[in-house]
């Protein structure tokens, strides 16, 4: 298993080092078999607004998944304890769905077996960035469906994941609601009585405006 860790605005020493060390391999010493990378970052806050400036960010890449948490507080050492015992959770968690998975009557690769794989994602024309956008992303989008996608958005720790939904052939996100529950949202449809404008549905099957 290969740790990697990083730091923004502070100084990686050795007991910072030692103690990433000690609290990380103690969170994944049952799942280490599943781990290819541990990727930790930790970086304080220079803005005097902010309470919690130490902040301890966590990224494991499992099984092609990504299990992600992050943790800030006054002091780097109890944001690490406390990212420390989510990514645990996360991680078992993740195991305990896998296991139900893979004992489940219909497995993934069948359901999707007859399910167009899009690999041209752009079409044969050339992505334009505004100006503004200083990083750009690039990750595997394999299809999957609304449902996995969420248990993918638990495991990120963010509050969106966009995906190729396996149903559709379309790019996709679920995020989370202000008020509770789990929204979805798709391409509109063209049409001639269709006005600009995006929908968002609930994951339970209400229709808001985003």
């Amino acid at each position: 298993m290969k740790l990697v860790i990083q730091g923004k605005n502070i100084d990686i020493t050795d007991a910072i080092r030692d103690y990433v060390n000690q609290k990380i391999e103690k969170s994944v010493s049952h799942y280490q078999t599943m781990i290819t990378e541990v990727d930790v970052n930790l970086s304080v806050a220079r803005n005097p607004r902010i309470t919690s400036k130490q902040i301890a960010e966590v990224t494991i890449y499992v099984n092609g998944s990504v299990v992600r948490a992050e943790e800030s507080s006054e002091n780097l050492y109890a944001s690490l304890d406390l990212v420390a015992d989510k990514v645990a959770r996360k991680l078992r968690k993740y195991k305990e769905k896998r296991h139900d998975k893979n004992h489940s009557s219909v497995k993934t690769i069948e359901a999707l077996a007859d399910q167009p794989i899009v690999t041209d994602l752009l079409q044969d024309r050339a992505p334009e960035l505004p100006s503004q956008v200083v990083r750009t992303k690039y990750f595997a989008m394999p299809p999957m469906t609304v449902q996995e996608a969420l248990e993918q958005l638990e495991l990120i720790d963010h509050d969106f994941y966009m995906f190729l939904n396996s149903e559709t052939g379309e790019i996709n996100v679920v995020y989370e609601r202000n008020h509770g529950g789990y929204g979805l949202i798709q391409p509109r449809k063209a049409n001639g009585n269709a006005k600009n404008g995006r929908t968002a549905h609930s994951v339970e099957g209400e229709v808001s405006q985003v």
